[in-house]
C-alpha cells in the first residue's frame, strides 16, 4: 500500500490531480495539504495548462476530511489559529489557479473535501455523492473566514448553514438544484463527461478565464474580517479538546458540549 500522496498527471493542456489515500477515504494528511499547495502553484506558473481536474482515488470518496490526529496535542487557541492560517495558505493556492478547475466528486466530499470542491470553478458528481462539514457534531472546531466565505459563495449561505450548524450531509440532487453542481453523471459515463468538459474549458481564451476568475476571487475573498480571536476561542476551548478526544477514540455518541 502506497503512502498517502497527491498524484499529478498531464494530458495535453489538462492537468489531473488525484487525492490518493483510499485506505482513509482520501483524508488529507498534513503533507498532502502541502503537496496540494505546491502542485497548485506549479499549475498556476505553467501557462500551457488550460484546465485542471481534482479527483479522489477509488471511487468511494473525493476527500473524507483531514487527518486530525495532531489536534490531540493542541493546548492553546493560537495553535488553532496557526492551523487555519496554514489551511488558508493551501486553499489560497487553489483559489489563485488561473485556468479552469473541475472537481470530480465520487462519494464523500467532507470538511476539506467540501472546501476544495468549493474552490473549483465547476463540480460534477456521481449520484451517490454527498457533501458536508459536520464539525459541530464531531470535533467542535470552526472554519476560517476565507473557508466560510468560499463555501458560502459556492453552495449558498443557507445550504452552508445546514451543513455546519445542523451537521447535514447534502446529496448530489439537492446541490444540483442549487447550482453548486454542474452535472450528475453515472460512474460509467464520467470519463467521457470529464474529457468533454476539459476540451471545452481548454478552448476558452486564457486571459478571459484568468481575469474573470481573479475578479470573482477578489469579490468573494477580498477584504475579509479578522476573526482570529473567534478561531482562538474555539480551538482553545474544553469543548474542542473533548470533541477531538471522543473522535479519535471512535466514540459513537455525540460529545457532551458545554459551550466552554
Amino acid at each position: 500500500m502506497s503512502e498517502p500522496r497527491i498524484v499529478f498527471e498531464r494530458s495535453g493542456s489538462a492537468a489531473h490531480i488525484r487525492f490518493d489515500n483510499p485506505a482513509a477515504f482520501n483524508a488529507l494528511t498534513s503533507q498532502m495539504w502541502l503537496d496540494l499547495r505546491d502542485t497548485a502553484r506549479a499549475i498556476a506558473a505553467d501557462p500551457s495548462i488550460r484546465v485542471a481536474t481534482f479527483r479522489g482515488t477509488g471511487g468511494k470518496a473525493f476527500i473524507s476530511g483531514t487527518d486530525i490526529s495532531k489536534f490531540a496535542d493542541y493546548e492553546t487557541g493560537q495553535q488553532g489559529v496557526d492551523y487555519e492560517r496554514g489551511i488558508d495558505e493551501c486553499m489560497g493556492a487553489l483559489d489563485e489557479i488561473p485556468c479552469t478547475t473541475i472537481a470530480i466528486v465520487e462519494g464523500w466530499a467532507v470538511g476539506g473535501g467540501l472546501n476544495i470542491s468549493a474552490a473549483c470553478d465547476f463540480r460534477i458528481a456521481t449520484p451517490d455523492a454527498k457533501f458536508g462539514s459536520p464539525i459541530g457534531r464531531t470535533i467542535g472546531n470552526c472554519l476560517s473566514a476565507a473557508s466560510a466565505a468560499r463555501i458560502g459563495a459556492a453552495v449558498g449561505v443557507q445550504f452552508a448553514k445546514r451543513m455546519v450548524l445542523l451537521g447535514e450531509f447534502l446529496t448530489a440532487d439537492q446541490l444540483l438544484d442549487s447550482g453548486f453542481l454542474l452535472k450528475i453523471v453515472e460512474p460509467d459515463a464520467i470519463e467521457e463527461e470529464v474529457a468533454t468538459l476539459c476540451a471545452r474549458a481548454a478552448e476558452n481564451a486564457p486571459l478571459t478565464t484568468r481575469v474573470t476568475k481573479e475578479m470573482i476571487r477578489k469579490m468573494t475573498l477580498g477584504n475579509l474580517p479578522d476573526v482570529e480571536d473567534l478561531i482562538a476561542l474555539v480551538y482553545g476551548s474544553a469543548d474542542f479538546r473533548r470533541g477531538v478526544s471522543d473522535f479519535l477514540a471512535r466514540t459513537k455518541k455525540l460529545p457532551e458540549w458545554t459551550g466552554a
